[in-house]
């Protein structure tokens, strides 16, 4: 059985944030280290419990956040 996976676009993500309190599920915190950019991006913690809802990707203002659902 394949899941919904999420991928961050790390060079447009400005660490808002946002996807992380959409998440339901909390599959999403920020990196502790910053990019290239000096942003603490997203990252998504793939445990095989994302429901690919994708309101990580609804509430991105900077269209960083792709969703992915497996058929």
């Amino acid at each position: 059985m394949s899941y919904p996976h999420i991928i961050i676009d790390e060079t447009r993500c400005k660490g808002c944030g946002l996807c992380t309190i959409a998440c339901p599920q909390k599959l999403i915190t920020l990196s502790d280290t910053p990019n290239n950019q000096g942003f603490t991006v997203a990252v998504f913690c793939d445990s095989g419990k994302c429901s690919g809802c994708a309101l990580c990707a609804e509430m991105c203002p900077d269209v960083a956040v792709m969703v992915f659902k497996q058929n």
